[in-house]
């Protein structure tokens, strides 16, 4: 298979430079008319993916599982959901998807396992079963045990632990969940866990997988202690009790040895959270981790200097290992960009996650079309969650009675979670289900589709020169199509006018975005490549706009 970008040498990895779509499965393409997106939608929309132009495809796990958490609790790592389709049709997805140029990287979820899966099923069943040492049980405290192991609390709101109850009846020990109760975590400690992984890995590199990313990537190994954490304890320095310890790193070099192993080598991509970005480079050492998500840029608000900072900070954090950045402006778990850009807040946390926040959504997509011209002109790889080309806004307003997100039943109330994210994307046609379920399907989609996307479709957006999936079609070309592209150096333009930001990619090739409240004049160009909106009638670049030029 050709290599993507006339900026990658023969010599250079894909994934420096790669342009990664990402695909939640449940919510792409419905083809058998279930209401659930599965691996057949996706395997008729390749030729939508291949005309969109980009290298990879990451899937959000596929896998058998209750769907507690949305397929991040894993009951069998080794097979594909009935609800998304089969073992075979995954095979065939990715040998279709590399005939157009386009690679399959899967969702490894290593931290934790379904509580359906038959390793916890074995250790609850029985208080003296082997497999509870696959786990982390404990007794509890108090006089009766009454009380949790320990203070840890939940990524989902809540304790950290579960109490289990012995065939007998009586209350039974507790086990640790640092997401949903039926997302027990794994003890890494137990070499029977690291050897099931490395054969995970190997079991999908040999079915044609390019590469893994890594969920939760830096909570696996735990303090065998299980102390309480301290109120003042952040992830640093390697002393939390199960964020980024000095373990994890035998964990990965050994993963990163079976992805060299195969002659087309596999990449591995680590979800890591973490603060310290020398700790966080410490996984992008040249015999660990290829790449990791960016989360710095991707909460960033709004403002140029912040954005700058971030840029700044990421190009450095990755330069003494000489791993390549990556940057992205959404995923499954935040707000997407169309609505965060046009609050007053354009930040991104978990907190706010929130109902009845003021959202200006013209503003929001004209600064998501400029954010889109930015992201693709930094150095190193982009990662695109699926309906941001389309430029779909947040869904705020699903029902209660509808929301399926964890995060969202276990706050009370108090968060509306992710599902707003995950609104099934709209393909075509004027109503639900949008060409997302084939015509004429009995049952609607997952979560509910709102009532005024019939301007947002594929369709719709095909061919309209001003749409926002054409702006991402001409962009991604134009980044295939331009040496200075893709992996490489960044300089800022020293002369650029206040509230923008400016930069230079090798000899020909400049980004300039306008954050200011005044048009500014464009560097000295010999051309406009693109625009992520018009320029004034004088040629200046206005507010919240983004220019490609040749210089």
């Amino acid at each position: 298979m050709a290599e993507h970008g006339p900026q990658n040498a023969p010599e250079t990895p894909w994934w420096r430079s790669a342009v990664i779509y990402q695909v939640y499965p449940r919510s792409f393409a419905d083809a058998d008319g279930d209401g659930t997106g599965d691996l057949a939608g996706v395997r008729e929309k390749l030729p939508y993916l291949a005309e969109l132009g980009v290298d990879a495809l990451w899937f959000n796990p596929w896998y058998p599982s209750p769907m507690a958490d949305g397929g991040y609790d894993v009951a069998d790592y080794r097979g594909v959901a009935p609800e998304f389709g089969t073992l075979g049709g995954a095979e065939k997805l990715i040998a279709d998807a590399l005939e157009l140029g386009i690679r399959t990287i899967v969702d490894i979820v290593p931290n934790h396992i379904s509580s359906e899966h038959p390793w916890f099923r074995a250790a609850v069943a029985d208080p003296a079963a082997a497999e509870r040492e696959l786990f982390w049980f404990r007794p509890g405290r108090g006089a009766d045990g009454e009380l949790p192991p320990n203070n840890w609390i939940s990524e989902f709101h809540g304790s950290a632990w579960t109490r289990t109850t012995n065939p007998d009846g009586t209350p039974g020990d507790w086990y640790l969940n640092l997401f949903d109760s039926r997302q027990p975590d794994l003890n890494w400690a137990h070499p029977a866990v690291r050897e099931e992984h490395e054969d995970v890995l190997r079991f999908w590199f040999d079915r044609g997988a390019s590469g893994v990313r890594i969920d939760s990537a830096a909570l696996l190994e735990k303090d065998p202690a299980l102390p309480d954490l301290a109120p003042e304890a952040v992830p640093n320095g390697g002393t939390h009790p199960y964020i980024d310890r000095d373990g994890l790193h035998d964990i990965y070099r050994a993963w990163r040895h079976i992805a060299d192993s195969y002659p087309d080598r596999r990449v591995l991509i680590g979800e890591i959270w973490l603060p310290d970005t020398e700790r966080f480079a410490r996984y992008l050492r040249p015999d660990e981790l290829h790449t990791a998500f960016n989360f710095d840029f991707l909460t960033c608000p709004w403002e140029p200097a912040r954005l700058k900072a971030s840029i700044d900070g990421t190009l450095a954090a990755h330069a003494p290992v000489a791993a390549p950045a990556t940057w992205v402006l959404a995923n499954h778990d935040v707000t997407r960009t169309v609505t965060r850009y046009g609050r007053a807040d354009t930040s991104f946390g978990f907190a706010a996650k929130a109902r009845g926040v003021p959202t200006d959504l013209d503003l929001g997509t004209r600064r998501a079309r400029a954010a889109a011209l930015l992201t693709l002109a930094l150095p190193g790889a982009v990662y695109i969650y699926q309906g941001e080309e389309l430029g779909l806004p947040e869904v705020e307003d699903i029902p209660v009675e509808k929301l399926q997100d964890p995060m969202a039943l276990r706050s009370g109330g108090v968060s509306p979670g992710r599902d707003g994210c995950r609104v099934p994307l709209p393909w075509s046609g004027d109503a639900p289900p949008y060409g997302f379920s084939p015509a004429g399907a009995e049952s609607e989609p997952w979560l509910p589709q709102p009532d005024d996307w019939a301007s947002r479709t594929a369709e719709a957006q095909d061919g309209d020169p001003d749409s926002m999936l054409e702006l991402y079609r001409t962009a991604i070309r134009l980044r295939r199509a331009e040496p200075a592209l893709g992996d490489g150096e960044l300089d800022w333009l020293p002369d650029a006018a206040p509230d923008t930001l400016a930069f230079r990619r090798g000899d020909g090739f400049a980004c300039v975005v306008n954050f200011g409240l005044d048009a500014v004049e464009l560097p000295p160009h010999t051309d406009v490549l693109v625009t992520s909106g018009p320029l004034a009638e004088d040629g200046a670049l206005p507010t919240d706009t983004a220019a490609w030029l040749r210089v």
